[in-house]
């Protein structure tokens, strides 16, 4: 973080973020709820606004050693779809999200404010080239599954506790023809009612969260627990 603004109201509600703030050294400039409603960019602002460091790595630094669940967004467009992506992949466990193609920029106002603050926790990367995203995946050991509604094989038909990269498309398109080649697998997530869709970031929830259970209980029956 490098500036800190708030309000006077919001610095008196909050004395410990600010307080942190000057600590880590960030510096701490008082302004008016006008000029923080104007920075904002929200319709209800609270008041603190922070200037801080791009966080997105390069593609070959953002997945750690031993990675064991990543998400990619491919072509992902919408900001508070990613974002929630971001924030699901992070409640998840996951080691990375990858944004290739034309996705969305992840430091978006909107994708930030639907990260609910994972966009600090979760390691990013954009990569314009989709091949090198898929294939850094494969390299680190982790298997490709592709979220398409129209594959043969069900979510729940797969075993899911070996590691994974899942695998995005756009909202209204889904994943490319040729992503789908690329891939290890396409799966579908069963639908047992009327809907006749899942929205991306409900699909990428389902999707993390299977695998990341099963990787869970992986782990403790190899660890005897």
């Amino acid at each position: 973080m490098h500036e800190l603004f708030v309000t006077a109201r919001a610095a008196e509600a909050h004395p410990d973020l600010v307080a942190a703030a000057r600590s880590a050294g960030a510096r701490v400039s008082p302004v008016t709820d006008r000029a923080a409603a104007a920075l904002s960019e929200t319709v209800t602002p609270q008041g603190i606004v922070a200037v801080c460091e791009l966080l997105d790595r390069p593609l070959d630094t953002v997945l750690p050693p031993a990675a064991r669940l990543v998400a990619v967004l491919v072509d992902v467009a919408d900001p508070g779809n990613a974002g929630t992506v971001i924030r699901v992949a992070d409640a998840a466990g996951a080691d990375a999200v990858l944004l290739a193609g034309d996705s969305v920029d992840p430091h978006n106002g909107k994708c930030v404010r639907a990260s609910a603050g994972s966009l600090f926790h979760v390691p990013l990367t954009r990569v314009r080239d989709v091949p090198a995203a898929l294939d850094l995946c494969r390299a680190a050991g982790l298997r490709l599954l592709g979220a398409d509604g129209y594959a043969k094989t069900e979510l729940d038909s797969l075993a899911l506790g070996t590691p994974t990269a899942w695998v995005f498309g756009n909202e209204a398109h889904g994943l490319p023809a040729q992503v789908l080649e690329a891939v290890d697998e396409g799966v579908r997530i069963p639908i047992y009612g009327h809907a006749e869709s899942l929205n991306l970031a409900t699909a990428a929830a389902v999707c993390l969260y299977g695998s990341a259970m099963a990787l869970a209980a992986a782990e403790r029956r190899s660890s005897g627990g």
